[in-house]
């Protein structure tokens, strides 16, 4: 099978078209042919040399860790779906390639009307969102802060937390504020000024997708730092007493927010697709940090 992969660490041009045997599922697992995967900051992270926890540090390795498809085999024990489903789910690498094996426990069912591109990019920003969300036990009466809204997981968090009944607030850049007020946000301009456009709206609770300078306008605005959760600056997390957002993907969550997308309660917008052998350039547009929503890779 064909797959973006890098043998050695670097920029987004150390991403190219390699050739790997189709892999096998064993027991409890199926075997998915790839028609689009979701590009995310964690991506771009083990490319350039992070190895997440449990993950060996051999080479090469295919990054990736949302996806959608079809089922073209179960292995044994699996039960629930059959070859021919369109599904998505996540994992932790290997989505950008033309097949993936994961746990079934991993997937769940893609609705007839989700497009590809969507589906392969839902999971991971969706998922990320909901779980920060009940980390923050956001409800009704709250203004919740987000910095970075306009991203993959922060186009999420709007809309859950609005559906949730809470008032939201999303700092981004000045070409995104019509986007964000679209969402359901107000919308604030991020950079200098920003602790003087956000004093007095009553923040309650802050997901920081930005970092920096928008992380230390939060400590001031939200004097219970359980209240406050970072994306970006989990190095800081414990010294600061903030929090940061648990394993605790599941495909039950999964397919609870994807019935929210066929309510229109949850839109997800795709801002830019990449065939698999332009995975560097999918890279290099998640690495500029500014665009709104997804990018997404579609696997012929």
């Amino acid at each position: 099978m064909k797959a973006a992969a890098f043998a050695r660490h670097g920029g987004p041009e150390v991403l190219q078209l390699m050739d790997f045997p189709v892999p096998e599922p064993g027991p409890g697992r199926l075997r998915v042919r790839v028609r689009a995967a979701g590009v995310q900051p964690y991506d771009l992270a083990v490319r350039s040399g992070w190895f997440p926890a449990g993950v060996a540090h051999d080479l090469p390795k295919i990054p990736g860790n949302e996806f959608a498809g079809v089922v073209d085999r179960a292995g044994d024990g699996v039960t629930g779906f059959a070859s021919g489903d369109e599904v998505l789910g996540f994992g932790q690498l290997n989505a950008y390639a033309e097949y993936i094996v994961v746990p079934a426990d991993q997937v769940t069912a893609k609705p007839t009307d989700m497009p590809w591109e969507v589906a392969g990019g839902f999971s991971a920003g969706a998922q990320t969102a909901h779980i920060a969300l009940q980390e923050l036990a956001i409800k009704a009466g709250d203004t919740l802060l987000v910095h970075g809204a306009a991203g993959g997981v922060g186009t999420a968090a709007v809309q859950l937390a609005v559906h949730y009944g809470a008032s939201v607030i999303g700092t981004g850049s000045a070409a995104n504020q019509q986007y964000l007020r679209e969402l359901g946000a107000t919308p604030v301009v991020y950079g200098d000024g920003l602790a003087e456009r956000l004093a007095g709206r009553g923040v309650t609770a802050v997901l920081d997708g930005a970092g920096g300078e928008a992380l230390a306008v939060s400590l001031d605005l939200v004097s219970d730092r359980g209240r406050i959760l970072t994306l970006v600056e989990h190095g800081r997390a414990q010294e600061l007493g903030i929090r940061v957002t648990p394993h605790a993907r599941s495909a039950a969550r999964l397919a609870e927010l994807v019935e929210l997308y066929t309510k229109g309660i949850l839109k997800i917008h795709v801002r830019e697709t990449f065939p698999l052998a332009n995975a560097a350039d999918a890279h290099r547009a998640v690495e500029t940090g500014h665009g709104r929503g997804k990018v997404v890779i579609v696997v012929p």
